[in-house]
């Protein structure tokens, strides 16, 4: 009997589980888990793993593992390909760390914001929205269509690919560029 409540118990949390996975989106086949901070989320996920390296040379482990709320706007390794790999490289080196975390900063928000959020802040704005981000950039947010755009301060315009995956300490939206702080090329 009480290896058949044992059983029961198990189907019952894996379902659980599963459902619970099911309700966040999968990010690179992975699946994410609301109660597990960004870094955590982000370093189980295969399509994320240029990012989780950069973040992990700015130093920024700690702060993205805090308690938050963020919105991180999380480019994905394709989004880095975009960037020349000598200079890709080069932000990698401790020297340059510091243009490396502001890059990687003008990809958080010092709120949560979720996609339903944001919208309604562009449609009550007329169309675009302009979001503060902790780097210090300013990322001009509107709908084509039904797809979220983020244009950064140099024209580059980056697309949310997958929305509102919920974290303990706040939400990601996968995008497809690599925003740039004003002034710099990529």
């Amino acid at each position: 009997m009480t290896r058949k409540i044992a059983l029961t118990a198990a189907l019952i949390a894996g379902t659980a589980t599963a459902a619970f996975a099911a309700d966040n989106p999968m990010v690179g086949g992975a699946p994410m888990m609301a109660d597990m901070t960004i870094v955590e989320n982000a370093s189980a996920a295969p399509n994320l793993t240029t990012l989780v390296a950069a973040v992990q040379a700015a130093g920024l482990v700690d702060t993205l593992a805090s308690e938050g709320p963020f919105t991180v706007f999380a480019p994905t390794n394709d989004a880095f390909g975009m960037i020349k790999e000598d200079s890709l490289n080069a932000l990698l080196m401790e020297e340059n760390k510091d243009q490396l975390t502001q890059i990687l900063t003008c990809h958080v928000v010092a709120t949560e914001a979720f996609s339903t959020d944001i919208a309604g802040m562009i449609a009550d704005d007329g169309g675009s929205h302009m979001v503060p981000t902790v780097g210090g950039c300013m990322l001009k947010a509107y709908m084509e269509g039904d797809e979220l755009k983020l244009e950064d301060e140099n024209g580059r315009v980056a697309t949310v690919t997958i929305a509102d995956v919920d974290q303990s300490n706040g939400v990601v939206h996968v995008i497809d560029r690599v925003i740039l702080p004003s002034g710099q090329a990529g």
